[in-house]
């Protein structure tokens, strides 16, 4: 099928809603999930980001990609802040794109989605915080997503408990309007999700004298798909469905790697956490969102990028899913991320300015007390006796 054709160009105003995603294959699927493609729209010199226009349902959506080879949670601040300035009436946003899953309970091909969890607000920056004797405390927290997120949300789950998802119907779509996609999106019967037990780490290349006379060289992580691995240390697992998962997803700047630092950081979460990934928690304090993670790996040495094209592509169709469950009037109550943003920088400045007082105040006792240490003496007093003696006009 021919590219859908763009429909009547809107305004910078008619957007609501925000749609993050960290890389190319993410922002290619979360496009592909657009009802309709609009004309692009003008944008300031100061905007260095890339957008998508489009609507999903009767939801006006930006899409923007973060700068090619640029990731994490800073890079995801910047393009979300640099959007809402140019797009004004977004309400709030979703962060869609691949991450790394926690097993037992989430497995390739996963659905996880940001909710609140105890005291977590969804999504925990694993990074942040202070080096203490015997280990690492976390400091700060992040917001809870917004209501008319997490009461579609609450919809959805029950939608999903008595009919099924729509993903299986979205997917089947695609395949249809973006046929060209489909071949490398949707290739999950190609596909093996296989997990190593967690003391097992990667083999990139085998060692024996046949692989070496043959001339092989050292393939790429994605081409060596563990190949060379001992196969007896596959954990054994009915197959079953594509699962949707609720919960905690953790968020950093580094790139979790190693199934024992995945294990000791769901364990430092009380056991909760379901996904790891880099770009949300840069996101959740300025930008009200929600974060949808298609699990393309386990986080482990064995992590490869067989799976992420299918991971991002079901990520990007519940993310519609979810869009049809949010009602237009529920949006226009929620306040624009804008006037969020101009709240805490009015908070900010008033910080400052007290913080400015109380450095005053302090650096006046801390001249009082070096004239109290300079002389015993308090001349006060008989300062005040001679200027209440002197002759008028004297002593000025």
């Amino acid at each position: 099928m021919d590219e859908q054709p763009a429909i009547k160009m809107k305004t910078h105003n008619e957007y609501t809603v925000g749609w993050v995603c960290a890389l190319p294959k993410e922002q290619t699927a979360a496009t592909a999930m657009l009802d309709q493609r609009h004309d692009d729209l003008p944008k300031p010199p100061t905007d260095s980001n890339t957008y998508t226009l489009g609507s999903i349902g009767k939801h006006n959506v930006v899409i923007a990609c973060l700068p090619k080879g640029h990731i994490g949670n800073n890079s995801a601040a910047t393009v979300a802040a640099q959007m809402v300035n140019t797009f004004p009436s977004v309400r709030f946003g979703l962060m869609v794109g691949i991450g790394g899953g926690i097993p037992p309970k989430v497995r390739l091909g996963d659905v996880v989605v940001s909710t609140p969890v105890g005291s977590f607000p969804g999504v925990v920056q694993w990074d942040r915080g202070k080096a203490i004797d015997g280990g690492f405390e976390r400091t700060g927290s992040l917001n809870n997503p917004p209501a008319s997120l997490l009461t579609a949300l609450t919809i959805l789950e029950t939608e999903h408990e008595l009919v099924g998802s729509k993903i299986p119907e979205y997917l089947d779509q695609l395949k249809q309007k973006w046929p060209r996609l489909a071949t490398k999106y949707l290739k999950v019967d190609s596909l093996q999700d296989v997990l190593f037990k967690a003391d097992y780490n990667h083999v990139c290349q085998s060692t024996t004298g046949d692989d070496v006379s043959s001339g092989s060289s050292y393939e790429s992580e994605e081409e060596d798909s563990c190949q060379h691995c001992d196969k007896t240390k596959i954990i054994k697992r009915k197959p079953r469905d594509m699962r949707v998962h609720y919960g905690l997803i953790a968020s950093g700047n580094q790139v979790i790697k190693s199934a024992t630092r995945r294990d000791q950081l769901n364990k430092d979460l009380g056991g909760n956490l379901l996904c790891v990934e880099m770009e949300a928690a840069g996101l959740m304090n300025n930008f009200p969102c929600i974060v949808i993670r298609g699990i393309c790996d386990y986080a482990d040495s064995h992590k490869n990028e067989a799976w992420q094209e299918y991971a991002a592509v079901v990520a990007a169709a519940f993310a519609k899913e979810l869009l049809t469950y949010v009602s237009s009037g529920d949006v226009d109550g929620e306040r624009t991320v804008k006037d969020i943003l101009g709240d805490v920088l009015t908070e900010v400045s008033s910080t400052k300015i007290d913080v400015s007082y109380i450095k005053s105040s302090l650096d006046n006792d801390i001249d009082l007390g070096i004239l109290e240490w300079v002389t015993p003496v308090d001349y006060g007093p008989q300062q005040s006796d001679f200027l209440r003696r002197r002759e008028p006009g004297t002593g000025q």
